[in-house]
């Protein structure tokens, strides 16, 4: 039997030709920073290579309904098993997928409802439980001798049979928002004041109105009562309306569409994301009124387990209802209690696995589109360990993103059951408690982009802790710290003397009332278990209120007071995205690209071609592929294969024409230098002075690995917040607090120590930086330490300990300082 997977000549994104060897039937962790091609190694080559081959062996037909990787550029991969991913960022889910759905834990719930549940009659009449249900049979009602049968599982689902009839099983209704309708009441009909009469309806709309006798030559708000109810709320009448022409009139016959039914039909033609687009503007989202949120019909919200319901078990936390579901089976009759015991023993591993994994504070109602890529991919990860899948490898992308210390435990031990039931694991990481506990580590660098791609270190834990070419090993051996430089970190030093922000709170969700200090000029991280209310205190009550405060809007109704001391701008950075397309890059979003643009077309063939700045625009601009269109690529479709991006075969990438090649400055054109990473265009960029500071702090935000032609959208988590923050580097910031969310993710400790220089060089041009941090090193290093907590859920939700970081290791009530010590 092989005991490895053999990779030779790897050559995925920067990888130069990498050989290595990966144990079978072992914890590999794969480590190096940002940029260096862990993921290449890991997703792009094992995960490809393995999924791509178990596919393969897979009917045509079926393979046509999946999505498929794309062949690694390698030259060998032997002996590697099916494979399965958790990447980094898990896809959007459906609208109507939630917590348990996902996690299949409603299945077990509604299971169990269905058989041992109280049902009523159909004259209205509790009837108690019976395990006819599970026999097939009717039951009777003691009371009216009414034989009706109980429903099946499948019966109780929203996504079938008993979805709420009103809702259709979302728990939500879109209903029209009348203040949209007509923005501007100063405006008349015929100028345009009833607004989805000009954007989703005919315009003439405006004259069947006035043969409804509305006066659409006044302004709207001059209207009559009368008036304004025909506007809204009209009938749908047919009236008799002379149209404007060239050659004089045309009579028609026209039914009259109010402005609400007007919204109404065109949401109900809305088939595709665009038409919903121009409809959304209109619509407001509320809670269905017939089912309360719960997605169910009346009769599955009618059967009852001691007195609760289907909806109301879905709305308990994981915690709550696994101290429910225990109680059942004592709760029932003698006749269905084996039934409930069964089912519930199903039920408790999975839920002590995601309790486990910090995810105790999350219902099953929760909508999955509304968790985090951290919650959803330690999600996966509970399942992956349930199928009790054998010889497959598990390539686990950064599995402890946005995991509170605590939990890292719960994520070692999933990873040590995948082992136990005959599996692989390789984990990306740059958590050195994962890398600890890994049997074999693979290192990837030594740096980033063109200067990484290479294996710098291949064996133990404890061979990397003394190995000269390990980055990460000095971490490991504790010889190296992430630190603030000296005399930049005063910990603690006249806080008090620096004044503070100040925001108090009611109750919002979980999050009790609140009253809080933030120290200005400071960095303050706020910590916390997963689900502790940190998002809420920072994201739903700082931020919008101080956004409030400084417009002068009214403050979210759940914030009693923020007083803003000095502030007059906030800046929130997080991880999401940047663009949505492959036309944003690097240059684009930084601001380069405008710079290099105007510099060609000031070259002597741009003038004498007649080429504007607008020219060089791979966008827009005349000098942009036709073949490609400015991409850089193209997408074949193979009907019975994954359709395949390819590079585009006239402009080889670069996305410009052959005509932008033959415009040089100083020897180079514009797509050679878009070729470039950031730390090479420095140099070809000399003469320009704005393109050459740009550059420079893209580089000091340590991003001089990215190439300027790189598709945003492509960037991690923590490359996004660093390029949002180019802007702000070379500005005076007095006055401005900066929000980051979790800002560490996917850093390497060497990354993590260019990121608080950064923020160091923010405070020391007068900013406030605030960061939502479970990054034990970067927490060291703050000022101030706000930590909420105790638990998730309805277990946290309070601010347990704050101060200076010594503070917090000294307060025994804090999860979080127990690990800081």
């Amino acid at each position: 039997m092989p005991s490895v997977i053999r990779v030779r000549g790897a050559r995925v994104h920067n990888l130069k030709n990498v050989d290595v060897d990966v144990p079978l039937n072992e914890f590999v962790a794969v480590a190096g920073v940002s940029g260096s091609g862990k993921s290449s190694l890991a997703l792009g080559t094992l995960y490809a290579e393995g999924s791509r081959r178990y596919l393969e062996s897979l009917a045509t037909y079926t393979r046509r309904r999946i999505s498929q990787a794309a062949k690694a550029s390698v030259d060998e991969v032997a002996h590697v098993p099916a494979a399965l991913a958790l990447r980094q960022r898990p896809g959007v889910p459906d609208v109507r997928s939630t917590f348990g759905t996902a996690t299949e834990l409603l299945n077990h719930l509604r299971l169990l409802f269905s058989r041992v549940g109280s049902y009523l009659c159909p004259n209205g009449h509790r009837v108690p439980p019976s395990r006819n249900v599970a026999l097939e049979v009717p039951l009777t009602c003691p009371q009216c001798a009414e034989s009706f049968y109980g429903l099946g599982a499948e019966e109780m689902a929203f996504n079938s049979g008993g979805a709420c009839p009103v809702c259709e099983g979302t728990g939500v209704q879109r209903v029209v928002n009348r203040a949209s309708l007509v923005p501007d009441e100063s405006l008349t009909i015929d100028e345009g004041a009833v607004s989805p009469w000009g954007s989703l309806m005919w315009k003439l709309m405006k004259d069947v109105a006035r043969e409804m006798g509305v006066r659409t030559n006044v302004p709207f708000r001059d209207l009559s009562d009368a008036e304004k109810a025909i506007v809204y709320e009209g009938p749908a009448e047919k009236r008799h309306i002379v149209v404007a022409t060239k050659t004089g009139g045309t009579e028609l016959d026209f039914t009259y569409f109010n402005a609400v039914a007007t919204v109404e039909n065109a949401l109900s033609k809305a088939k595709d994301e665009k038409a919903l687009a121009r409809v959304e503007k209109y619509l407001i989202t509320r809670t269905c009124p017939a089912c309360d949120g719960t997605r169910l019909g009346e009769r599955v919200r009618s059967t009852l387990i001691e007195g609760i319901d289907l909806g109301e078990a879905s709305r308990l936390t994981l915690t709550e209802l696994r101290e429910w579901v225990q109680r059942v089976p004592g709760l029932v009759p003698d006749e269905v209690a084996p039934m409930a015991r069964v089912i519930v023993e199903e039920m408790t591993e999975p839920m002590d696995r995601l309790v486990q994994l910090g995810l105790s504070y999350l219902s099953l109602d929760r909508a999955s589109s509304t968790l985090s890529n951290g919650e959803r991919q330690r999600m996966q990860l509970a399942r992956a360990v349930r199928n009790r899948t054998t010889g497959v490898l598990y390539v686990l992308d950064e599995p402890t993103i946005g995991l509170h210390p605590s939990n890292v435990d719960g994520v070692l031990a999933i990873i040590r059951d995948l082992l136990a039931d005959g599996n692989s694991a390789v984990v990306v990481d740059h958590d050195t408690r994962v890398l600890a506990a890994a049997d074999h580590l693979i290192e990837i660098g030594p740096g980033a982009g063109a200067d990484g791609g290479r294996v710098i270190f291949q064996g133990t834990i404890n061979e990397a802790s003394h190995a000269p070419a390990s980055r990460i090993g000095p971490y490991m051996a504790g010889v190296r710290r992430v630190e603030r430089a000296a005399g930049e970190s005063d910990q603690g030093a006249d806080i008090d003397g620096r004044g503070a922000l100040h925001l108090e709170t009611n109750q919002i969700h979980t999050v009790r009332p609140l009253s809080v200090d933030i120290p200005l000029g400071s960095l303050t991280a706020v910590t916390g278990v997963s689900g502790s209310g940190k998002t809420t205190l920072v994201l739903e009550s700082l931020v919008p209120a101080l956004r409030a405060r400084l417009a002068g809007e009214p403050l979210p109704a759940h914030v009693r007071d923020v007083d803003a001391a000095g502030i007059s701008r906030v800046n929130l950075i997080d991880a999401t995205p940047i663009g949505v397309n492959v036309r944003s890059t690097v240059a684009t979003y930084s601001g380069v690209l405008d710079e290099l643009r105007r510099a060609f077309a000031r070259t002597e063939e741009a003038q004498a071609a007649g080429l504007k700045p607008g020219a060089f625009s791979y966008n827009t601009g005349s000098l942009r592929c036709p073949t490609c269109d400015g991409t850089g690529q193209i997408t074949l479709d193979v009907q019975f294969l994954p359709d395949v991006d390819i590079e585009c075969t006239d402009c080889r990438g670069s996305r410009y024409g052959a005509q932008a090649l033959q415009i040089r400055r100083d020897g180079l054109s514009l797509p050679d230098i878009m070729a470039m990473s950031v730390d090479e265009a420095r140099a070809a960029v000399r003469g320009l002075k704005k393109a050459g500071a740009l550059l420079e702090t893209l580089a000091g935000l340590g991003l001089g690995y990215l190439t300027l032609g790189e598709a945003t959208p492509a960037l991690s988590g923590g490359e996004a917040q660093r390029l949002k923050l180019a802007s702000e580097m070379g500005r005076r910031q007095e006055g401005t607090l900066f929000v980051f969310d979790e800002p560490t993710i996917g850093l390497h400790p060497d990354d993590v120590q260019v990121l608080l220089n950064v923020l160091q060089h923010l405070i020391d041009r007068g900013a406030t930086v605030l960061v939502i941090e479970h990054d034990l090193d970067l927490i060291r290093c703050a000022d101030w330490v706000i930590d909420m907590g105790p638990g998730g859920g309805i277990e946290g939700g309070r601010i347990v300990a704050q101060g200076t970081p010594s503070d917090i290791v000294d307060n025994e009530a804090s999860v979080t300082g127990r690990y800081l010590r």
